[in-house]
């Protein structure tokens, strides 16, 4: 009976094993080594691209976040730190795991890749979702010229913690802001993180980026000699048009974007 007892024991064990190693390549196909880091527009909020989000989840597990220019923080911080903000936010993905993590911005957070691409570059792919803030072409219509280089002048007086008020502009709509002078300057100096052309001629490391304009997108003449081709080549790189405006651009654009994130080596 004990010899009996035994060799049932060992039938049963064996059989466990069996299973476990049949249903550990399922599980583990199953997991999601990518992270997708999602930031918003001017004057927007991180709810703003839930629905891409959402959309998104078959290939990366997403994650919003607030940043500087949302309508509520109202540029309470310089776009250095705006950048600091991403880095941690990055390092927290990466210290859960993920083996991969891939930036998405829509309009200024769109912006903000490039320019986190251009400083920081432990990011593993950038999705531009109709890209947008060109301080280089408001600037040089004359469009908050006057405060721009007054804020200028204070940093270079050591004022830049002085307030300063300007009408911002956002897809041909304007409010009043009110900002400390050097905040001010790191955002709308023509030549600074905000200039996507500048930015993305400064990608630190090539990874996949993906650049994704609507047709009736005031950038979308810009083409892609505007910024993307300026950045290093990656052969997964794409730049995609949709028939969308710029508002609606994540969402018209989402199941070409999964696609592509699929699709990545």
């Amino acid at each position: 009976m004990q010899n009996r007892s035994y060799s049932w024991r060992t039938w049963f064990l064996a059989l466990a094993l069996v299973a476990m190693a049949l249903w550990a390549p399922a599980a583990l196909s199953q997991t999601k080594p990518c992270a997708m880091l999602l930031m918003h527009g001017k004057w927007g909020h991180p709810n703003n691209l839930s629905g891409f989000g959402r959309q998104m989840e078959p290939a990366c597990d997403t994650q919003s976040i607030e940043m500087p220019w949302s309508r509520r923080r109202n540029y309470d911080q310089p776009y250095p730190v705006a950048i600091a903000e991403i880095t941690a936010q990055v390092k927290a993905l990466r210290d859960k795991g993920y083996a991969r993590v891939v930036l998405a911005g829509h309009s200024f957070g769109a912006n903000a890749a490039l320019a986190y691409m251009a400083t920081q570059a432990d990011a593993d792919g950038v999705i531009a979702l109709a890209p947008g803030h060109s301080p280089a072409f408001t600037y040089g219509r004359g469009i908050g010229k006057a405060a721009v280089d007054q804020a200028r002048q204070m940093v270079a007086e050591g004022k830049g913690a002085e307030m300063l008020e300007m009408e911002d502009f956002n897809q041909g709509k304007a409010r009043p802001v009110r900002m400390r002078a050097d905040v001010l300057l790191s955002y709308f100096d023509p030549e600074g993180l905000g200039h996507m052309p500048l930015t993305a001629s400064k990608f630190k490391k090539a990874v996949p980026f993906m650049w994704v304009i609507g047709t009736k997108d005031p950038l979308y003449v810009g083409g892609p000699s505007y910024a993307f081709e300026k950045a290093l080549a990656h052969p997964a790189s794409k730049y995609l048009v949709v028939e969308a405006d710029h508002m609606s651009t994540p969402e018209v654009a989402a199941a070409q974007v999964l696609e592509w994130v699929r699709a990545l080596p």
